[in-house]
Parts: structure tokens; sequence; C-alpha cells
């Protein structure tokens, strides 16, 4: 199963980016996908999830600013990111869980740099 994230740029502050990623390969079902990222000099945190059924749950930072979404027939998640800051910049990665295989797979990571 590989994870193909793409999307990520450089914009200014208050622009708009919209991240996505497929999954591809032997894939019985996906249960929570998500975008996680990691700036320089600090730990990879959540950014949003979202489970199969539409639920969803954001970090408090980027809450009111992102969305998350999928599409569960072709196993693709996307990340709206509205009205950036500078504090956003940082590679951005997608991850699914396979409950099948009870594995985390992960993307290869987009960078999202965002100008003041």
């Amino acid at each position: 199963v590989q994870l193909q994230a793409s999307g990520g740029g450089l914009v200014q502050a208050g622009g708009s980016l919209r991240l996505s990623c497929a999954a591809a390969g032997r894939i019985v079902s996906i249960s929570h996908m998500g975008w996680y990222r990691q700036a320089p000099g600090k730990q990879r945190e959540l950014v949003a999830v979202i489970s199969s059924g539409g639920g969803t749950n954001y970090a408090g930072s980027v809450k009111g600013r992102f969305t998350i979404s999928r599409d569960n027939a072709k196993n693709t998640v996307w990340l709206q990111m509205n009205s950036l800051k500078p504090e956003d910049t940082a590679v951005y990665y997608c991850n699914a869980y396979l409950p099948t295989v009870g594995v985390n797979y992960w993307g290869q990571g987009t960078l999202v740099t965002v100008s003041s």
C-alpha cells in the first residue's frame, strides 16, 4: 500500500492550499485517514483526522481554518487549508490506518511554506 500526497507549495499569509492524498494497493478498507505535520525542529503533530463515517477531529490551532474530507470509494483524503499563517509552515504527511492488517501507512510528505 502506498500513499501519494500532493498539493504543497509556497503561499502568502492569508492564502489557501489544498492537499490531497491517494492510497493505492491491496486495500480492503481504511478506517481513519489523517494529516500530520512536522515543522523544523519540532515533533510531528496531528493536524486533522477523519473516520470512514466522516467524523472529524482537528488540532486547536487549525480549527475553523482547515477542513478535512475524504472519498472512501477513491481512498483519497483532502485537506483544505484557508487563512494560512507562517506558523503553518511544515512538511505535511498523510496517514491511513488499515484495520485488516493493523498497519498505519504514511505518505512521503509535502512541503507547505507560508510567507509573511
